[in-house]
């Protein structure tokens, strides 16, 4: 057995917590099936077929626990937050043969199918009919196979302070649709769960699949065995944030060319975003891509925010900060020409986000065109025209949002090839 199978058999069987019937019969029969092993593989009962043109073709995809026979993924669905359940089913307090009703979960809107989910390398990062999974597989899941969403929508109304001062300076206006009497805005959200066909991710990287696997494996500290030992589960659900997309208007049009298209893609920065620290510019920048994608669909057009988990440049929030302090105390003060490498030196990189699959979220959605592309990001416009959409105009931060302390940032990312108009 492994070290990892030692370990969760040891702590099984000394915790305390255990106070549920499951949990009590997990301690009378506390053996863990490594799946693994020799002559523990069974053959898939779902076998997939990445971009197959129906759902029954491509397979169901099956990373729950209830049926794990049929499992067929590697990893947990919730991402990061599959450890918090994993800490609740421990404590006693969530039941580990819970079983999902999904009875009324699903949006009353319904996207795609488009031809972008039959193409195993144009999405390759989210699995395309997650949103549909209780519509495309209930006869599996009516004959009790633990079949969970990674895609839900909904809809929403938002209270940006941004959009008051808009509305007050009269660059918008209430329409009763878009922006409400209230002054909310009206949107449709989606949250999306990564979901990678590690096969597509490997050739998207220009790596192989057996490296890609072994270095996921090394890298989380032996986390997923099965990426190494199970080469015929070739879907993985990886412990990362996914992404978010607010939709203004009809989400429909997003895969109309002719409808005009406005779109930002923001990569997370709690500070800024949330907190309002001025060292960025990324609230300034989301804001007011905000009011452009309004401004649009006002004028009978469609508005598209995508919003990812990838903190730091996926570096993380701790390393984000480190190289806050380095960039500050370095001999000279803070300076444009050192602002990446300060990076590199405290995180070995100066970006990770791997912008390369960063255009699934929008082929998902059926799009082929943008008409306004909110965005300096030279990184994110060659991932995006590279997967075959059409970017008309990119579109620059106003001047007057870029407060003194963004200065060098905003200096440092047009020297490095931003696109500066």
């Amino acid at each position: 057995m492994s070290v990892t199978g030692l370990l969760f058999l040891h702590f099984a069987l000394e915790s305390s917590f255990l106070g549920n019937f499951e949990m009590e019969k997990f301690k009378k029969n506390p053996h863990v099936i490594i799946t693994s092993h020799p002559g523990q593989m069974p053959e898939l009962e779902f076998p997939i077929h990445w971009g197959a043109k129906n759902p029954h073709q491509r397979g169901p995809l099956i990373a729950t626990f209830g049926n794990k026979t049929a499992r067929n993924a590697i990893g947990a669905h919730s991402g990061s937050y599959s450890v918090y359940r994993a800490l609740s089913i421990a404590s006693g307090k969530y039941p580990i043969a819970h079983h999902a009703d999904l009875s009324h979960t699903q949006s009353i809107i319904r996207i795609g199918p488009y031809s972008s989910w039959y193409d195993p390398e144009k999405i390759v990062s989210l699995d395309p009919w997650g949103a549909n999974v209780t519509d495309c597989f209930a006869d599996e899941i009516s004959q009790g196979y633990d079949i969970y969403p990674t895609i839900a929508m909904t809809q929403a109304h938002l209270t940006i302070p941004e959009i008051f001062q808009a509305i007050e300076q009269k660059r918008l206006s209430v329409d009763g649709k878009i922006i409400l009497p209230t002054q909310e805005v009206n949107v449709t959200k989606v949250a999306i769960e990564p979901v990678w066909y590690l096969p597509g991710i490997a050739k998207r990287l220009n790596t192989t699949e057996s490296f890609l696997r072994k270095i996921l494996f090394e890298e989380t500290g032996g986390m997923f065995p099965e990426l190494v030992t199970r080469p015929d589960l070739k879907v993985l659900l990886p412990p990362i944030g996914g992404a978010s997309a607010y939709i203004l208007g009809n989400p429909l049009d997003l895969a109309k060319p002719e409808v005009e298209l406005t779109c930002r893609v923001h990569d997370e920065c709690n500070g800024s975003d949330v907190f309002g620290s001025d060292i960025c510019t990324c609230r300034p920048y989301l804001t007011h891509a905000f009011e452009a994608a309004i401004r649009t669909a006002q004028q009978g057009g469609v508005g598209l925010i995508v919003y990812f988990r990838k903190e730091g440049r996926a570096l993380g929030e701790v390393t984000k900060f480190l190289v806050y302090n380095a960039r500050k105390k370095q001999e000279g003060g803070d300076t444009a020409n050192r602002y990446f490498y300060r990076t590199e030196c405290v995180a070995g990189v100066t970006d990770a986000r791997f912008q390369e699959l960063m255009p699934d979220v929008l082929h998902w959605f059926g799009v082929t065109k943008i008409d306004h592309l909110i965005s300096m990001s030279d990184m994110k416009y060659k991932a995006i025209c590279e997967s075959g959409i059409e970017v008309k105009e990119r579109v620059m931060i106003p001047e007057h949002l870029i407060s003194s302390e963004a200065q060098v940032e905003i200096q440092a990312k047009k020297s490095s090839g931003y696109f500066s108009g």
